[in-house]
């Protein structure tokens, strides 16, 4: 029997292959009945097992109850595009649930796929998926927890990485305690983890269901030899998510064009942004286009539509170099924070999306004041940052329609001037601690990510000096009925 060190708590503060061979996805299917029922007569070795406490009881009953009724049997059926459906995770749920995720160190070696189904008491083509899916991943060391963490959970990590228990394990010889906590993704079913591996299975991974919604062949703009260029649509992933790399854009366009070997990102756009993004053929292309853009030899320009107007000219803020929405920026110098700036080369009034438009593609009502017109601005984007546009653009008094984050957040310094804290109305606060509670309440006057679409399109993408040209169709919001 398979046992482990459950980190379930640990953590938990610090979270947020291309196609699986359908003659596996059948296996899979005739020895789920089988596999399942030895599942349903498990019991856990608890000599083996260390449970941590510091989940609530709320959470730990929905840990419970969440692997149960929300894994659905497979069956064949096809998408309306002619997809396999991965019937396991799907049909796609209409909202994302509620991360889980779930921390374990492997005590007795074994199969991948056996381990996961045994200590978390999930089916196996659910797990199965969840490895297609890319939501599993692994260590061969369990990396620090956060400081958050208690004594017991303390106490357990320091049992795991014991000195010399890791002078033991054969396959971290010659690496580092750092080198052997990297993560990677496991791909593979039947993959074998050691004792003393540490596992993150994201249980309810981040979930795109616009995928199947989309002719991809259409979107496609170009195609050569080294790269494809993609009309992204809104609402998906350029590359995937940490715990989602099926329902991706390179996912989906390689199939779209039938390649064998998947495309590789490039670079990224947001999730709620469509337009122009380029997919490399090739680990070597890819490479030379991450230097096109090192060397500021890749241009893009976008379109915004903004809720008020914009003038013409560079803007210039400072960004807080803090990896997370949302993302801060300042009006002024502040050292150690990134510049950021943008060319507004155009600005037009153009009439606010009707409701018929907004629902078509789930664009958010942020509740802004007037909607009688909105305003069309193109912008040479200068600096890459991420959320720039969408965060200079509200801190400009006009955010961009439908964007749930930063939308808010500028209605709330219109009502009350000064409460953003870096912003053009900025108060001088008398301690650090005074400004600290400012920045934390500016920071919760930010909304949640767009579940879709919002003003933001990449228009056009070249590089080259203008050797390649490639745009985008008309954007969402010029739509029929508009």
């Amino acid at each position: 029997m398979m046992s482990s060190v459950s980190l379930a708590s640990m953590l938990a503060s610090s979270c947020r292959s291309y196609a699986a061979p359908l003659s596996l996805l059948r296996k899979l299917a005739s020895t789920s009945a089988c596999s399942l029922s030895k599942n349903k007569h498990h019991t856990r070795d608890k000599k083996n097992v260390f449970a941590l406490s510091g989940l609530s009881s709320k959470n730990k009953a929905f840990a419970c109850e969440s692997s149960k009724p929300d894994i659905a049997q497979a069956t064949s059926t096809v998408s309306i595009n002619g997809y396999p459906e991965y019937n396991r995770l799907l049909p796609c749920p209409l909202h994302n649930g509620p991360p889980r995720i779930e921390h374990l160190v492997v005590s007795k070696g074994g199969p991948v796929l056996k381990y996961i189904c045994e200590e978390l008491k999930l089916p196996p083509l659910f797990v199965a998926d969840l490895i297609q899916f890319g939501a599993v991943h692994y260590a061969l060391v369990c990396p620090r927890p956060p400081p958050t963490a208690t004594p017991e959970q303390i106490k357990v990590f320091k049992e795991v990485t014991d000195p010399l228990l890791l002078r033991k394990r054969a396959s971290i010889k010659g690496k580092t305690v750092r080198e052997a906590q990297k993560t990677f993704r496991i791909t593979n079913v039947d993959e074998f983890v050691e004792a003393g591996t540490y596992l993150r299975v994201h249980v309810h991974p981040k979930r795109f269901p616009k995928c199947y919604e989309i002719d991809w062949k259409s979107r496609i703009l170009a195609v050569s030899e080294s790269f494809v260029v993609l009309d992204k649509p809104a609402g998906t992933s350029v590359g995937g998510t940490s715990d989602n790399i099926e329902e991706s854009c390179a996912t989906f366009a390689s199939r779209a064009l039938g390649l064998t070997i998947p495309l590789k990102t490039t670079h990224q756009i947001d999730n709620c942004t469509e337009g122009c993004v380029v997919l490399a053929r090739s680990k070597e292309y890819c490479s030379v286009f991450h230097g096109k853009i090192r060397n500021k030899k890749v241009k893009k320009l976008y379109l915004a539509l903004a809720a008020a107007p914009v003038l013409i000219g560079v803007i210039t803020h400072y960004m807080r170099p803090v990896n997370m929405a949302p993302r801060l920026i300042s009006d002024d110098f502040i050292k150690g924070w990134n510049l950021c700036q943008l060319e507004v080369l155009e600005c037009k009034e153009v009439c606010w999306p009707n409701a018929v438009i907004e629902e078509k593609y789930c664009v958010q009502d942020c509740w802004w004041p007037s909607k009688d017109s909105a305003y069309e601005c193109k912008i040479n984007l200068l600096t890459g940052r991420t959320h720039q546009i969408r965060a200079q653009l509200a801190a400009l008094g006009a955010p961009i329609v439908g964007d749930s984050i930063y939308m808010p957040a500028a209605i709330a310094e219109m009502a009350s001037p000064g409460l953003n804290p870096f912003g053009k109305y900025k108060k001088e606060y008398t301690s650090e601690r005074d400004k600290e509670m400012a920045v934390a309440e500016w920071t919760a006057s930010h909304g949640k990510e767009p579940n879709v679409a919002i003003g933001l399109q990449a228009c056009q993408i070249s590089w080259d000096d203008g050797e390649h040209i490639y745009e985008a169709r008309s954007p969402w919001w010029r739509g029929e009925g508009a």
